[in-house]
């Protein structure tokens, strides 16, 4: 009787020890491409910012490590007659490395009032593109009053509406550079949030390289210049000062008898100077990769002119704005981003711009250190419903996000939420496994004091 009731403590015993085996120890957090959830192995990333103007023009220094340059976006390879697309964008670094590096500056002028208390939290919307829920059709970042009702992404204001909001600086100005696509033209390619993310007025700096009608690329290298090599692409041979983007100096329209080998390269990209208020942002020199840190300068006119594509800027102005950086091969929703940060000409701001005379400024050893961060699925309606977050009463406050939580907290917080049903169920393992061997040691107690009675 005795060895009957010890096989059963053993076994309540082994089998609560069991299951917390099983239900523990391997963790919820990991890539799940299904889910398009991909959590990179750095959770924060240092980025540097200069800022500086003179009577006309606005000058942004940008510095950031990454573990190598980023300039090819996507590209056409050769394969037995054939041409084949690589670089098709994943959850996640590409595999190949073909991916571009880029930066980006949100900037407003308080037009948008959230936007200076929660920087880029404010454009992400429900359905975005890349989000485990996204819309069956592609959404971009969008503003809050654009949609009629919070958290509805096809429920979009009229066009009078969105037209009016527009006119009265409803939108934020993006200035976005992009390693493959704009670097080698000299340019950035100024864009807006507004109902979506989209290009100022006029023309971008690339199309694609793809004619359907005949089933070929369209244009391809001067014969002077070669072709680019699979094998080198691979291998990261392909440096900045070799001929690897389609600007018009180096391309032809392209030739099916040019004798193409296995293994031959075109970019799937053909670059063209930016034209109208989308190209009012320049490249200052070029964007230059060394020793394992990017380094770009911008350039914009303080007053473009159009007041309805860009945020107008003015001596002892004061403005709101908020970073990004794309590096190792990521694209999409995988970048880093900032807390909102304050930009103040020739007056105080978290980013002072220093007044100069001259042409362009003389940069000197002084940066403002800021902490980007992975944000994970955090969308503006989820962080507005007190049944999904608990900080929802302090955004009703307007309390800004900075007053409460640092990048580091906020880079947990993102992955929490990719994670939450995982984590939620990993927890009632936990307290059922917390119960069984509570239970065990209960029938345990309650079997050895019967047994020193019995004795």
């Amino acid at each position: 009787m005795r060895s009957a009731k010890s096989l059963l403590i053993l076994a309540l015993f082994g089998g609560a020890l069991l299951f917390a085996w099983l239900t523990h120890g391997t963790g919820v957090v990991r890539d799940d491409p299904a889910r398009n959830i991909a959590i990179p192995a750095d959770l924060t990333v240092p980025l540097q910012v200069q800022a500086a103007y003179n009577d006309s023009t606005m000058f942004f220094r940008y510095r950031w490590p990454a573990e190598k340059p980023g300039f090819f976006h996507d590209i056409l390879r050769y394969q037995d007659g054939e041409w084949i697309v690589e670089g098709k964008a994943v959850p996640g670094p590409q595999a190949d490395g073909l991916h571009e590096d880029r930066v980006a500056m949100m900037l407003d002028d308080g037009s948008v009032p959230e936007f200076g208390r929660y920087g880029g939290y404010v454009a992400i919307g429900a359905g975005l593109a890349g989000l485990t829920d996204e819309a069956p059709e592609e959404v971009t970042k969008y503003l809050p009053q654009t949609r009629n009702r919070l958290g509805a992404w096809d429920d979009m204001a009229d066009d009078a509406k969105l037209a009016a909001q527009r006119e009265a600086g409803y939108f934020l100005d993006l200035w976005h550079w992009r390693g493959g696509r704009s670097n080698p033209l000299g340019a950035a390619d100024d864009q807006y949030v507004g109902s979506k993310r989209g290009g100022d007025a006029g023309k971008g700096t690339y199309g694609t390289n793809w004619d359907k009608d005949l089933n070929q690329p369209k244009m391809m290298f001067t014969s002077g210049h070669g072709t680019l090599k699979w094998a080198d692409i691979q291998a990261g041979t392909v440096t900045q000062d070799d001929t690897y983007a389609l600007i018009p100096a180096v391309t032809v329209p392209f030739d099916p008898n040019a004798g193409w080998q296995n293994g031959d390269v075109i970019p799937r990209r053909i670059l063209t100077p930016p034209e109208g208020s989308r190209g009012n942002i320049g490249v200052v020199g070029a964007g230059r990769w060394t020793d394992g840190y990017w380094d770009v300068t911008l350039s914009r006119a303080l007053d473009t002119g159009n007041p309805a594509d860009d945020k107008i800027l003015k001596d002892q102005g004061a403005y709101q704005m908020a970073f990004a950086i794309h590096r190792n091969a990521t694209g999409g929703r995988w970048h880093y981003v900032s807390l909102p940060a304050t930009l103040g000409l020739g007056r105080p701001g978290d980013v002072t711009a220093t007044r100069f005379q001259g042409g362009t400024p003389t940069w000197g050893d002084s940066w403002t250190d800021v902490t980007l961060f992975y944000p994970g699925q955090v969308t503006w309606p989820m962080l507005n419903n007190a049944r999904a977050h608990a900080g929802a009463e302090y955004i009703a406050k307007g309390v800004p996000v900075a007053y409460r939580h640092s990048p580091e907290q906020l880079a947990n917080y993102g992955i929490e939420q990719e994670f939450k049903p995982q984590i939620k169920r990993q927890w009632l393992f936990t307290l059922l496994a917390g119960v069984l061997l509570i239970a065990a040691f209960g029938v345990a107690l309650d079997v050895t004091l019967k047994n020193r009675k019995g004795a």
